[in-house]
């Protein structure tokens, strides 16, 4: 289940972490995500860097998955850290650690295999600085795989508008070719960029947003509907829209930046 490990956060009550352990991570946006990102963590990586890891779902996975590599998690939050470091203990977690580190400026140089960085170039003031510092984290060759908000979302059922104003965020998201030019500027090549949430996905995260406000509101009505949009979603897992709330992309760097 995906996300169960946040059952082990310190200071949480069992009957949520009863929840998460029958449910998995109970973040509708995080799981649709997650769907799209995990199926792009192939290979045999060394070392692997999670760039903006949040609350650790996915560096939890990436320990998983890549059982033999090692794979460094960042965040500028260490209150966060300490509640990260504390679940991979008691998961068994012992390839993984978690550090304190600003994505924008990263203190690593040609040091992994693969970057995985998922919604966090919209949290930085200078998206152009953040990329710089991925392609310097990277080896040569190595693989990034990226996701963004997209510029726009779907509201309600059909029309196109911008996408959420959230807080913490410098602009609402990506255009596709926007974020690949981006990227190709700083030493990238890009292998494949799609746009995700399709309709069912939307749905189901404009209702969860609706209820939460991005801001973990209402949690007892949420709980209760959670199940409901996350197999919604689910449902739309496969879905390549023309257009949509988030950007994948994966690239690989092809170009030392001058330092």
């Amino acid at each position: 289940m995906i996300g169960k490990e946040l059952g082990l956060t310190p200071g949480i009550g069992k009957l949520e972490k009863f929840y998460i352990w029958l449910l998995g991570v109970p973040i509708s946006g995080l799981r649709i995500r997650l769907r799209r990102v995990l199926p792009q963590l192939t290979g045999n990586p060394r070392r692997v860097l999670d760039a903006g890891c949040g609350r650790g779902v996915l560096s939890y996975e990436a320990a998983k998955r890549f059982n033999t590599a090692e794979v460094v998690a960042v965040d500028i939050d260490e209150e966060q850290l300490q509640k990260n470091k504390a679940v991979a203990n008691q998961a068994g977690l012992d390839n993984l650690k978690f550090v304190a580190e600003d994505i924008a400026n990263l203190q690593f140089n040609n040091e992994f295999d693969l970057a995985i960085s998922v919604d966090n170039l919209e949290h930085l003031q200078d998206d152009h600085a953040g990329i710089r510092s991925l392609n310097r984290a990277l080896a040569m060759n190595g693989k990034l795989v990226l996701h963004v908000p997209g510029y726009q979302r779907r509201w309600f059922w059909f029309k196109f508008t911008t996408n959420f104003d959230v807080p913490g965020h410098f602009r609402p998201g990506y255009f596709k070719d926007e974020i690949t030019e981006k990227l190709q500027q700083h030493g990238f090549d890009i292998d494949y960029s799609q746009y995700t949430f399709g309709w069912l996905e939307t749905v189901s995260n404009n209702i969860s947003y609706f209820i939460t406000k991005a801001e973990a509101k209402n949690k007892l009505i949420y709980a209760l509907v959670f199940p409901v949009l996350n197999v919604l979603a689910y449902l739309g897992r496969n879905a390549k829209p023309d257009n949509g709330a988030g950007v994948l992309v994966l690239a690989r760097k092809v170009k030392e930046l001058d330092a």
